[in-house]
């Protein structure tokens, strides 16, 4: 696809590479019935080519109006297309750009500007977050049952271990995961150390930068990813194995931390090499001889929902199933499994209408087979697929040797 850029962005590096990016596009429409968002509202300015055109007309005017916003908004980035696409368009790259540029010549109004950066401010800090669920977990009794519903239980937490393992692998701990599904680096601690691993966290990493950089903060995830960087790094230089992530989404974000601070002249060479120590905690186990374990399947059958980040980003579409077959479990039949869940971050708090209708969606085809539990790899796709009909959880926990 041909693109004359504007005068205005004659001389701006995110519109070059948005035209480079754009070329790639042969205008084939694959990419529309892998949509999520085109499958729900069957409108083009909600599939990946209706938005390259919508982006397309940014760079060649100068100019957004509001609904080129609110389609860009729409698009969960789950990078359903990128897998379908013929041409390999990096359509989360070029969707990224795109939002910035039309916040730049179509500012939000107030009041969705002033949400987007309180959820940048609290997400993206874990002890700030982890305070105010707490009172939400105090309150939770007393609330209406549709607040009741967007908040977690306070999970009960059990004992972790202490000897050292013959081998040390860094752990990011996260935000919303640790605060508020803490079960889940706790059963893989567990897991690990009775492979002969231990995770080994470092205090002052924090969040990943996934929340700033996709809400807009580029700035901000670029501090983040420095941080991290600099609270990993001694343990690098002292020959880490690798830096696991139990979040597929938090992983897919480390794995682009090359690519984001590929201008970056003091943290270029250590960004990409993160990037490529970076592993989430199924490719860790998946040569491992999960026998030892001793895992009990007796629990039914087991339907595998595969995050986007982990399907689509990190290119491990069967890791999950794969895995959780070798422990010897039986796995459910489930359908559209290529078909995000509505959640991607902050989308299900923006965007909570289509969110809803893709969470009942992929309810549905999760439980076609009757499962007795569902099990995911992405903390944001566990709390918003949780039901009382069928229980969610990370499937490290179906591993754990404290499982109850």
């Amino acid at each position: 696809m041909h693109t004359e850029l504007h005068h205005h962005y004659a001389n701006n590096s995110d519109a070059q590479r948005a035209r480079h990016l754009l070329s790639a596009c042969v205008h084939c429409g694959f990419c529309l019935e892998t949509c999520p968002t085109y499958l729900e509202t069957r409108d083009e300015r909600d599939s990946p080519r209706g938005r390259i055109y919508l982006i397309r007309q940014l760079l060649e005017t100068g100019a957004a109006a509001a609904p080129t916003s609110h389609h860009l908004d729409r698009c969960l980035t789950c990078r359903s297309c990128e897998t379908t696409c013929p041409s390999g368009v990096q359509y989360a790259q070029l969707a990224e750009i795109g939002q910035h540029l039309a916040e730049d010549a179509a500012p939000r109004p107030r009041l969705q500007a002033a949400l987007r950066q309180m959820l940048r401010a609290v997400i993206s800090r874990p002890g700030l977050f982890r305070s105010l669920l707490r009172i939400g977990q105090l309150l939770r009794p007393v609330l209406p049952a549709v607040l009741r519903q967007q908040i977690p239980p306070r999970q009960r937490r059990l004992p972790l271990p202490t000897a050292a393992s013959s081998r040390t692998l860094l752990v990011l701990e996260g935000c919303v995961q640790a605060a508020a599904t803490p079960r889940t680096n706790d059963a893989a601690r567990r897991v690990c150390a009775a492979l002969g691993i231990t995770l080994q966290a470092a205090p002052q990493a924090g969040c990943c930068g996934a929340v700033q950089q996709h809400l807009g903060g580029a700035a901000a995830a670029r501090d983040n990813m420095r941080r991290n960087i600099d609270a990993w790094w001694p343990a690098i230089e002292a020959g880490a194995e690798g830096i696991v992530t139990t979040a597929s989404g938090c992983g897919a974000m480390l794995a682009d931390y090359g690519r984001l601070l590929a201008d970056d002249p003091v943290y270029a060479q250590r960004a990409a090499q993160v990037s490529a120590l970076a592993r989430d905690l199924g490719e860790v186990l998946l040569d491992a001889d999960l026998s030892v374990l001793a895992a009990d399947t007796s629990c039914g059958k087991v339907a595998v929902h595969t995050p986007c980040s982990l399907q689509h980003a990190l290119h491990q579409p069967e890791l999950l199933a794969t895995l959780l077959r070798s422990a010897g479990f039986t796995l459910a039949r489930t359908e559209e499994t290529h078909i995000c869940c509505g959640s991607a971050g902050t989308y299900s708090l923006l965007q909570p209408e289509l969110s809803q209708r893709l969470r009942r969606r992929k309810q549905a085809a999760l439980t076609v087979d009757t499962p007795a539990l569902i099990a995911t790899a992405n903390v944001g796709c566990q709390l918003h697929l949780a039901s009382a009909e069928v229980p969610v959880v990370h499937w490290i926990e179906l591993l754990d040797p404290a499982r109850p």
